[in-house]
């Protein structure tokens, strides 16, 4: 079981711990393998070994990189297979994106997470190095320190047409999910408008699983 935090395991652990398994079927190795055989027969540096992977075994970018960076220990820091290892550094990274000039937005953060946290009991937040986004079934919203006096509260909006406070952060046209923002520099600034953008991107996610899924589940 996964160590309690407020924090939910991110999506990516999942499909790490996919890839792992599927490992041994899809390439003849299992991880432990792999790394093993890099090591012995691998040509000994991370930019030569991802190319080796990928033009003598005909590895994909993510997979061979991914290998390379695990021998050479140009990781993150933690296996990233280990739903405990991840929460733990989860909560490093939100106390490093608050430390030093931005520590005095901690209380904005804070405030914006406890109300994404408490819209739904299928919402969680899933911190990354630099911001932390908000997910339901994909991305919903996203809490980004963006300077020493603003945090960037995003919203997966897509080309919803900007009104109030609401501003476009170029995101819909460059396909990325976060289309929308609220810049909130105090407390004053989480008002009824900014919660009324967050439901909406809460409800258009559940219209995007149901486009989403296959038919025999609609």
């Amino acid at each position: 079981m996964p160590r309690k935090s407020i924090y939910g395991v991110h999506p990516g652990v999942a499909m790490v711990q996919k890839w792992i398994g599927e490992l041994p079927e899809k390439t003849g190795r299992s991880l432990k393998q792999w790394l093993d055989h890099i090591r012995k027969d691998g040509p000994g540096d991370e930019k030569s070994t991802r190319d080796w992977l990928k033009e003598k075994y005909g590895m994909g970018t993510n997979s061979a990189w991914w290998l390379a960076e695990r021998v050479y220990g140009k990781t993150r820091g933690f296996d990233e297979a280990d739903p405990d290892q991840y929460l733990k550094m989860a909560e490093e990274y939100v106390k490093k994106q608050y430390t030093g000039k931005k520590e005095a937005l901690k209380p904005l953060y804070d405030k914006l997470l406890k109300i994404c946290l408490d819209l739904a009991k299928d919402v969680k937040a899933c911190p990354c190095e630099t911001m932390v986004p908000i997910y339901r079934n994909h991305v919903i919203a996203q809490i980004k320190a963006t300077t020493t006096t603003r945090i960037d509260f995003g919203f997966a909006l897509r080309d919803t047409k900007c009104t109030g406070k609401l501003k476009d952060t170029g995101g819909f046209e460059k396909k990325d999910r976060i289309s929308r923002k609220i810049e909130v520099t105090s407390l004053k600034d989480i008002t009824p408008e900014l919660m009324k953008w967050l439901k909406m991107a809460y409800k258009m996610d559940e219209e995007k699983a149901k486009k989403d899924a296959p038919a025999k589940f609609r």
